[in-house]
């Protein structure tokens, strides 16, 4: 099944999860060096940080739109970027930039930043489209701006 995503107010969240977001925050500012130095800042333990580290991030909207960076692997077959490429344009979002590795074994990996528009709708939905294309493996969102 695949990942579903949701947004959830900041109240809802259990505490933990808001911790791991915090030490990542000091962890990207430079505020500590170590994931120790960062839970122990934040008062959680290690293994809850990487329980949680590449599940939860902040989402930050801002006035153009709100921008995710996903990570896609496919596999490397001819019109397959296209028609994922045409599921984005579908959904009326912008693709900022992206960048494609040389295909090892027939998979490709991809990294592609997209700013969601107030006028493209769900973002979750186009993301399980991209996700149920044939020969698409994965569609992970790394962040959130």
């Amino acid at each position: 099944m695949a990942d579903k995503y949701f947004v959830v107010k900041q109240k809802a969240l259990p505490e933990v999860l808001l911790k791991v977001v915090e030490a990542k925050r000091l962890l990207e500012a430079e505020k500590v060096m170590t994931v120790q130095e960062a839970t122990d800042a934040v008062n959680i333990s290690r293994s809850s940080f990487y329980k949680y580290k590449d599940d939860i991030f902040p989402f930050h909207e801002n006035v153009k739109g709100k921008t995710i960076t996903l990570i896609i692997q496919i596999e490397d077959e001819p019109g397959l970027l296209s028609n994922v490429l045409g599921l984005i344009a579908e959904y009326h979002a912008n693709i900022l930039t992206i960048h494609q590795t040389i295909p090892i074994n027939g998979i490709a990996s991809i990294t592609m930043s997209v700013e969601i528009l107030p006028v493209s709708g769900d973002s979750s939905e186009m993301i399980e489209k991209m996700e149920a294309q044939m020969g698409v493996h994965y569609v992970k969102i790394l962040s959130g701006e």
